[in-house]
């Protein structure tokens, strides 16, 4: 039995009891992103009202990594699949859909959060294809996600339409995350240019990176896949950050 074998990666419906633990694991998110305020709002509650959407891996009593996702119906209002404002407007529309008892017709994917203690020994190929199982098993047959490049911030300048064209010797995209949604057979389809939205004042920011956010204009922030705009005279810093929709076939549930 090797190491990945020994984890266990289940619906959080099937195992209630780890709604409270999902969030144990150390990441490697920056700081700011927790103030994108759509996440502030809802996010914490994806796991509790969605969790046949959402999976938990464990190796024994440990949390290892999460994958929520959330429905919603893509038909309504004049919506489309892969809305320009990617992460935040899924989720608003997963929620609002749930109150008002609208039939989802769509799963987007949110997040895979993989304990730093885990990363590189590929499970977050695992933790991708038990978010396609779940969608299945609820009886859908495509899962989107807004995906957020991983190596992305190492280039804030490069537009997000010329890096995902960067293509590796095999033709698969040359960023990791990206790549690994490809290689598991998922196809890109547009840019989600405002997928995340922080605003804060420069002392917010200063709490949160670190940097000194004390002159106006666009600041690089590290894990920031573009860069920040600072207006002093305003007092207000904005990220609004791009994603990357990937569009996923869903096989049926065998029985």
């Amino acid at each position: 039995m090797t190491e990945l074998d020994r984890i266990v990666i289940t619906p959080l419906a099937d195992r209630p009891s780890l709604l409270s633990r999902i969030y144990e694991i150390t990441d490697t998110w920056p700081a700011f992103i927790p103030h994108d305020p759509v996440a502030e709002a809802l996010l914490s509650r994806v796991a509790e009202d969605f969790p046949h959407y959402c999976v938990v891996a464990t190796e024994g009593d440990r949390v290892v990594a999460r994958g929520l996702s959330v429905p919603f119906d893509a038909h309504s209002d004049g919506r489309e699949e892969t809305p320009d404002k990617g992460w935040d407007q899924v989720l608003v529309w997963a929620f609002r859909d749930r109150h008002r008892g609208h039939s989802p017709t769509a799963v987007s994917a949110l997040e895979i959060t993989v304990d730093t203690g885990y990363l590189g020994r590929g499970l977050s190929y695992r933790m991708l294809a038990a978010l396609r199982d779940a969608a299945g098993r609820q009886g859908h047959r495509v899962l989107l996600a807004p995906v957020r490049p991983t190596a992305k911030h190492l280039e804030p300048h490069v537009t997000m339409t010329d890096y995902i064209r960067r293509q590796g010797a095999d033709g698969l995209p040359a960023d990791p995350w990206l790549r690994v949604h490809v290689k598991a057979g998922g196809t890109i389809q547009k840019i989600a240019p405002a997928s995340m939205t922080v605003s804060g004042s420069p002392a917010q920011w200063r709490r949160w990176t670190g940097l000194p956010f004390d002159q106006d204009g666009d600041i690089e922030v590290p894990g920031a896949l573009v860069p920040v705009h600072c207006d002093t005279a305003h007092d207000r810093a904005v990220y609004v950050e791009p994603n990357v929709w990937v569009r996923h076939t869903v096989r049926p549930p065998t029985v």
